[in-house]
């Protein structure tokens, strides 16, 4: 498995246990390490992405919420929300990502860990940000 792909899982566990019991990052990271046998860069990534959905949390939401017609992010399932928010995070801020690869690793995600409908509810909702941003 690549190493960008090992750190969007764990991007997505770590996402997931802090939108359910909010605390400390840096005791979510040293728990996690200490948990698995984890690659330091590919560790290095995920921690990026992890921050970064954290430090564009309101944003990613506003954008998610507009984009998902009569859906609320907050009564979206857990694991569909930090998907998206991961994935959206991704497309719009990390130019060294290009857009394909942040809906296929979304819509991956999604198929693998969410609802038998989560692929397509994510591949529609990243499909219309990334359109509405590619001016």
């Amino acid at each position: 498995m690549a190493a960008r792909h090992k750190a969007r899982l764990w991007a997505l566990q770590i996402l997931y246990r802090i939108d359910l019991n909010p605390e400390d990052l840096e005791t979510v990271f040293a728990d996690f390490r200490q948990a698995y046998a984890i690659d330091q860069h590919a560790f290095q990534f995920t921690t990026e992405l992890v921050q970064g959905v954290r430090d564009h949390a309101d944003a990613l939401d506003a954008i998610i919420e507009r984009t998902a017609a009569n859906w609320r992010v907050a009564r979206m399932s857990t694991t569909d929300r930090n998907i998206l928010r991961l994935g959206v995070y991704e497309l719009l801020h990390r130019p060294d990502v290009p857009p394909l690869v942040a809906i296929d690793q979304a819509i991956t995600l999604a198929k693998k860990f969410g609802s038998d409908e989560s692929g397509k509810f994510v591949n529609g909702i990243m499909d219309r940000i990334h359109h509405q941003n590619k001016d």
